[in-house]
């Protein structure tokens, strides 16, 4: 399919292009993106204990910092494009994968089996148990995620645009706003309605989210402008101007790539995830 677009990954033996992204970058126009993980990474999580609506809602778009799993894993928005990127993130089939040395979510794993199913996609998640009733996590505001199903297993139908709502987690229980994942792909939140605690995930990799050079914050991070300048011969700071002015986080590439008088072809291949 995406070699139909004009994006192959692999070669003519069937070999596919991957790079790992903590080490090195990509040497070809498309390569899937692939990570190892760094056993020195520490997490440094800060979620409210007792969650409180905020004055406006917090837009969760593409890699944004969604909340923490029960498993401690991190829950990130979903992956970037390949329309975007050129490249592809590699996720397994419970929608997880290895940031730059940590592993984080991109899916509600818990219940990702039905979604499959409801898409008609021959794929199934094996290592997490799947219960689309259960809590999954805590978003960054603090309040709890569950999957797509009430405890009852009813269809929620009462949700909010952040996909919340005021309702029982338990029988017997006492009714608290929460959030449920959507039944679709992308199917996590689309945004967040509590107060959310300032740096509230931080790390000590080398890149990616939360990290000194992968910038944070409930919006996601901006890219690593001092590796993406060097790599092209650039001011660091001219970079981070040409992206601002050609649109931020969605910025048109042709345009900064223009402004930097550079080839779009480099500006990728030096920012193979511009928005991670």
């Amino acid at each position: 399919m995406l070699s139909t677009q004009g994006y192959t990954f692999y070669n003519e033996a069937g070999e596919v292009y991957s790079f790992d992204i903590r080490t090195e970058g990509p040497t070809t126009s498309n390569e899937c993106i692939q990570a190892t993980v760094d056993s020195d990474v520490k997490m440094t999580v800060l979620i409210p204990i007792n969650p409180v609506m905020a004055d406006k809602l917090t837009s969760l778009e593409t890699v944004s910092q969604v909340g923490i799993a029960l498993d401690g894993v991190p829950i990130f928005g979903d992956a970037p494009s390949v329309l975007d990127t050129g490249h592809m993130p590699a996720l397994d089939t419970c929608g997880g994968h290895i940031d730059p040395g940590v592993v984080s979510w991109h899916a509600t794993a818990t219940d990702v089996n039905a979604i499959y199913k409801a898409e008609g996609v021959d794929a199934k998640c094996s290592n997490v148990t799947q219960d689309q009733t259960a809590q999954f996590g805590y978003a960054f505001d603090g309040f709890a995620m569950y999957g797509t199903l009430n405890y009852d297993g009813s269809v929620p139908d009462d949700l909010d645009q952040c996909g919340g709502h005021v309702g029982l987690t338990e029988k017997g229980g006492e009714a608290v706003y929460h959030y449920h994942a959507r039944d679709s792909f992308p199917n996590l939140l689309t945004c967040l309605v509590g107060v959310v605690a300032k740096d509230n995930f931080s790390t000590n990799a080398s890149g990616g989210l939360g990290s000194s050079h992968g910038g944070g914050g409930p919006g996601g991070p901006g890219p690593d402008f001092d590796s993406v300048a060097e790599a092209l011969g650039v001011d660091a700071d001219l970079l981070e101007q040409a992206i601002k002015e050609a649109g931020g986080r969605d910025a048109d590439l042709s345009q900064v790539a223009e402004a930097l008088r550079v080839s779009v072809d480099a500006l990728q291949k030096a920012m193979p995830n511009p928005k991670k």
